[in-house]
C-alpha cells in the first residue's frame, strides 16, 4: 500500500499545498502513515482518523467545486471517520464557498456504517450543490446502498467505471454536472448516459 500515492496528474492546476484555503496548507508531511500496521505513502493527508486519509486534487472556489481522493477503511462505527472528515476538511471547504463535492474511492477498502449525522449535516449544507461518489469498490457501494446513504450523495455504475484521470478538471465537473437533471428528473439512478 505504500506504493499508492494521490493522483498527481492535477498539480499543474491545484496544490492543496499551497493553497492558503485549504485545510492542509503548508502541511506536507514525510512521514508514512499507517492503516492497521500497513503503511501508506506520505502524500495522502491525516485528517484525525486512524483508518482513512485523504487527498485534496483539485479546488475551484470560484465554481464552488472539489475533488477528495480517498484512501483506507472508511469506518464510522469504530474511528467515526464521517466526523473526522466532515470537520476537518469538509467543513473548511464549505467556508471557502465549496458546494460540490466528488469524492474518489478507489482505494477505499471498506465500509462501515453508523448513525447518518454527520452525511445529513453535509447534505442540509450543500444548499443547490451535491456530493457524487466515484470508483468506490462494488462491495463498498452495496454497504453505502444497504444503509440508505444514497439519500445524501450519488453514485451508481457508469459513476463506478469512470476514467476521470483522463479528464480535465473542468470536463470531469461538465461530465459530471450533466448527469443530475437526468438523475433528479427521473428520481433514481439508473438511466445515465455512459461513462466518457
Amino acid at each position: 500500500m505504500h506504493y499508492l500515492t494521490p493522483y498527481q496528474g492535477w498539480l499543474r492546476f491545484y496544490d492543496t499545498y499551497a493553497d492558503k484555503r485549504s485545510p492542509f496548507y503548508r502541511k506536507a508531511s514525510q512521514e508514512y502513515h499507517t492503516i492497521y500496521n500497513y503503511l501508506i505513502h506520505p502524500e495522502w493527508d491525516d485528517m484525525g482518523s486512524e483508518t482513512l486519509y485523504v487527498k485534496i486534487l483539485y479546488a475551484d472556489y470560484r465554481k464552488g467545486r472539489a475533488v477528495l481522493e480517498l484512501i483506507g477503511e472508511w469506518n464510522d462505527c469504530i474511528t467515526n471517520d464521517i466526523h473526522y472528515l466532515k470537520r476537518e476538511v469538509v467543513d473548511p471547504l464549505l467556508r471557502q464557498g465549496i458546494r460540490r463535492f466528488v469524492l474518489i474511492g478507489e482505494n477505499v477498502l471498506n465500509y462501515h456504517y453508523e448513525e447518518p449525522y454527520y452525511f445529513e449535516e453535509w447534505r442540509e449544507e450543500l444548499e443547490d450543490g451535491w456530493i457524487m461518489a466515484v470508483n468506490f469498490q462494488p462491495h463498498v457501494i452495496r454497504e453505502f446502498i444497504q444503509h440508505g446513504l444514497d439519500r445524501f450523495f450519488f453514485f451508481n455504475e457508469a459513476l463506478n467505471n469512470l476514467s476521470w484521470r483522463t479528464l480535465h478538471p473542468d470536463d470531469l465537473f461538465g461530465y459530471l454536472e450533466g448527469l443530475l437533471p437526468r438523475r433528479l428528473a427521473r428520481g433514481a439512478v439508473s438511466g445515465l448516459p455512459p461513462r466518457p
